[in-house]
């Protein structure tokens, strides 16, 4: 059906305004989520785009005592490093990225009031991850390993969706690889079937206003940096 050109400018600004509000928190109030709000959210994101619709996502969702002892085990397992080594990224990030990462750690750290140089300070704040920041709802998203990257481009579509619908509902999300890295500890913790693999954690919940790290705002590229047009 088509809309009148008021109501697509109408609904183009509120799905504007849902994308950019759309941010990384990691400080939350510990008010309770109820859980048809998160069902509410799921099923709606769960409308994403997949390859010959596979839909290749299925998600955990922990609130109360299994998400504190998921996140004991994972405390524990960060600060014994008995896990296989792990990198989110290769050796060797292309330039762009190595500057726009660069920047990031100068944000990040700046605000939080850690020098790049301490590591100590570095890892405590690496394992606020592992509690989800305090969020009140831990999400663990998992995948069939033996999927291959097409099918992961197809869950970053499902991701996106979740913290686009849960940013339209008034809450607050963070995305964390750093989950991933864990996947031995959270496969036996959640007992996942054999073959699943981590995708990424996420923590959702209400942001709390008065943190100074909810006030991080990161640059994107300009267009021109983006984009290369062809034909127009």
């Amino acid at each position: 059906m088509l809309m009148n050109p008021d109501t697509v400018s109408a609904v183009a600004s509120l799905t504007d305004s849902v994308m950019r509000q759309r941010k990384s928190v990691r400080a939350f109030l510990p008010d309770a989520v109820p859980r048809a709000l998160l069902e509410e959210l799921l099923a709606i994101a769960a409308t994403a785009p997949s390859n010959s619709n596979t839909q290749p996502w299925h998600v955990h969702l922990l609130a109360g005592e299994p998400k504190q002892a998921l996140s004991r085990a994972l405390l524990q397992a960060h600060a014994a490093n008995n896990v296989p080594p792990f990198s989110h990224f290769p050796d060797a990030l292309p330039p762009a990225c190595v500057a726009r990462q660069d920047d990031f750690g100068k944000r990040y750290y700046g605000v939080l009031g850690i020098d790049r140089a301490d590591a100590v300070a570095r890892a405590r704040q690496t394992a606020r991850n592992f509690v989800f920041f305090d969020a009140p709802v831990g999400l663990i998203f998992t995948i069939d390993g033996q999927l291959h990257k097409h099918s992961w481009l197809d869950y970053g579509l499902f991701v996106q969706n979740v913290m686009l619908a849960a940013t339209a509902r008034g809450l607050a999300s963070c995305p964390q690889v750093s989950f991933a890295r864990y996947t031995p500890v959270i496969a036996r913790q959640l007992e996942l079937p054999p073959g699943r693999v981590v995708v990424c954690g996420m923590s959702i919940g209400y942001a709390d206003q008065k943190a100074a790290v909810n006030e991080l705002s990161m640059p994107r590229e300009p267009l021109e940096n983006m984009a290369t047009w062809q034909g127009f």
